[in-house]
């Protein structure tokens, strides 16, 4: 029972966050829509890129503003690589435990950097006040099965298994381009691929179905990575 609300949540629950989108289910043929959240980061998301060529298929990345900091060339390739983006805050915090002004700000922070329409709040949780403000400036998207591949208790055939008992056309399936989760999601994610497309679904980014993806640089994104070029051209410089 625990398994089947955490996996795929409640209509109760998708309720309490109103406007926002939990699965979209496509007119013709299935629809998955393969998300990963909290990275981008070196020892994960660069792995996570080559798998998603190998497979063929399209995936949407819900980045954490202060990686993206850290590791703006790996927003780039993301984006280079035809996938889509999304805004997961800046530190990763939690809207339960957040003010309303103390979140958004948090979330601007992330959107300098990040740039896309696309937000999903760490944990799942909102508080109405957090909801009214983030429906002004984004589009809320959640999910419909979480993998739990963070969870170390987890087998990857216990995870695999809920990826085929949830699965459904339109499921928004959310995996973790994490260290906490990369253990499981290295040898369940491209199972869960396999799978899928041997059942006929089509993978799509957040947002094909509404209207063409933007995969340009964020202006703020270009400015770091041209500072960085600057810093090494300087250093350069002076070894000469």
């Amino acid at each position: 029972m625990i398994d089947r609300i955490i996996c795929r949540v409640p209509m109760w629950y998708r309720a309490l966050i109103p406007g926002a989108r939990w699965r979209i289910p496509a007119r013709e043929g299935k629809s998955i829509y393969l998300t990963f959240d909290d990275g981008p980061i070196p020892e994960v998301t660069p792995w996570v890129l080559d798998e998603l060529d190998r497979l063929g298929v399209k995936a949407t990345f819900f980045c954490v503003g202060d990686n993206v900091r850290k590791y703006p060339d790996l927003l780039v390739e993301i984006l280079r690589r035809g996938h889509g983006i999304g805004n997961h805050t800046y530190h990763h915090i939690q809207g339960l435990k957040t003010s309303a002004n103390r979140y958004l700000e948090d979330v601007e922070k992330a959107d300098a950097l990040i740039g896309s329409r696309y937000f999903r709040p760490p944990h799942g949780h909102l508080r109405l006040s957090q909801i009214k403000k983030l429906s002004n400036r984004f589009d809320l998207i959640m999910w419909d099965v979480v993998t739990r591949d963070y969870n170390a208790s987890l087998s990857p055939e216990t995870i695999m298994g809920y990826v085929r008992r949830y699965a459904r056309n339109g499921s928004i399936i959310v995996f973790h381009d994490s260290l906490k989760a990369q253990k499981n999601m290295r040898i369940v994610m491209p199972q869960a691929v396999e799978w899928l497309l041997e059942q006929g679904y089509r993978f799509m980014r957040i947002g094909d179905d509404l209207d063409p993806i933007d995969t340009s640089l964020p202006s703020r994104i270009r400015e770091i990575i041209s500072m960085g070029q600057d810093e090494e051209q300087s250093s350069s410089s002076l070894l000469l």
